[in-house]
C-alpha cells in the first residue's frame, strides 16, 4: 500500500482465522498465510519501486502487516510461546505509537533524540524484536519447505538458532529448546493454517521472497543511524 492515506475498509485483523466450513478451507483465498504474504508483498513492491531512497513505510500499515504474523506464533505452541509473548507485546506498543507517529522513521528519530535506543521498553527497541520475528518466520518457512520431514523440531530449532538464540539468555534459550518436543507435527501446523502442502509451499514462498525487503529496509534504518544490529 502506497505512503498515504489508509485503503477504504480500515486495518487488517490479526490473529483471527476466518470462518469456513469445514474441508473447505483450503480452497479459499483468505487464510491467515494468504493474508500475511499480500500484506508484504504490497511493502515489499512499495520498498522496490523506491529509487530515489525516499519511500517511508507508514507505522500503521506496518502493524496491520506485523499483526496478522502473530497467528503464526500461537500454532507453534509452547516451543514458540515465548517469542508470541514478546511478539505480540511489541507489536502493540507500536500500534499505539502509530497513533502519533506516522513512519517507522519518526520512532527511531524520537528515541535517537532521547538517547532511549537501547533503553528497555524503548519502541526503538521493541521494532527490532519484532523485526527478529518477521525473520524468524522467514527462517522457519525456508527450513519447513527444505525438508519433507513429518516433525518439525529440526526445522524450527534451526530456524531459531539462526535468528533469536544470539539475542537470548541461556535461561530462555533452555526453555526454548525443551519447548521444541511439543511442536505440532507438519500436517497438525497445515491443518491449523488451513492449507495443504501445495497451497502453503506457495504462499511461504511468497512471505520470504516478500519479507527481505521489509526486513532490510528496518535494518538500513538502523544503520544509517549508527545503531548496531548487535542486540
Amino acid at each position: 500500500m502506497m505512503t498515504g492515506e489508509k485503503a477504504d475498509g480500515g486495518s487488517r485483523q490479526g490473529g483471527v482465522l476466518p470462518d469456513q466450513p469445514p474441508g473447505a478451507a483450503a480452497q479459499q483465498a483468505d487464510t491467515p498465510l494468504s493474508g500475511i504474504a499480500e500484506a508484504f508483498e504490497e511493502m515489499a513492491a512499495l520498498l522496490r519501486s523506491d529509487e530515489g531512497g525516499s519511500v517511508e513505510l507508514r507505522l500503521d500499515e506496518f502493524c496491520d502487516a506485523c499483526s496478522l504474523v502473530s497467528v503464526l506464533f500461537g500454532c507453534l505452541g509452547l516451543a514458540f510461546k515465548f517469542a508470541e509473548m514478546e511478539y505480540v507485546a511489541k507489536v502493540r506498543d507500536l500500534v499505539e505509537a502509530s497513533r502519533t507517529h506516522r513512519t517507522l522513521q519518526n520512532v527511531l528519530d524520537l528515541d535517537v533524540a532521547k538517547n532511549s535506543v537501547r533503553t528497555p521498553g524503548s519502541r526503538t527497541r521493541n521494532l527490532r524484536r519484532v523485526r527478529q520475528g518477521l525473520d524468524l518466520i522467514r527462517a522457519l518457512f525456508e527450513q519447513f519447505l527444505s525438508s519433507d520431514d513429518y516433525s518439525l523440531k529440526d526445522a524450527a530449532t534451526t530456524a531459531y538458532m539462526q535468528v533469536c538464540a544470539p539475542f537470548h539468555t541461556w535461561g530462555i534459550r533452555t526453555a526454548v529448546y525443551a519447548g521444541m518436543y511439543t511442536l505440532p507435527y507438519r500436517d497438525q501446523l497445515l491443518l491449523k493454517l488451513n492449507e495443504t502442502e501445495e497451497t502453503a509451499e506457495k504462499k511461504m514462498r511468497r512471505y520470504i521472497k516478500a519479507s527481505i525487503p521489509v526486513i532490510q529496509y528496518i535494518d538500513k534504518l538502523y544503520i544509517s543511524r549508527n545503531i548496531s544490529l548487535d542486540w
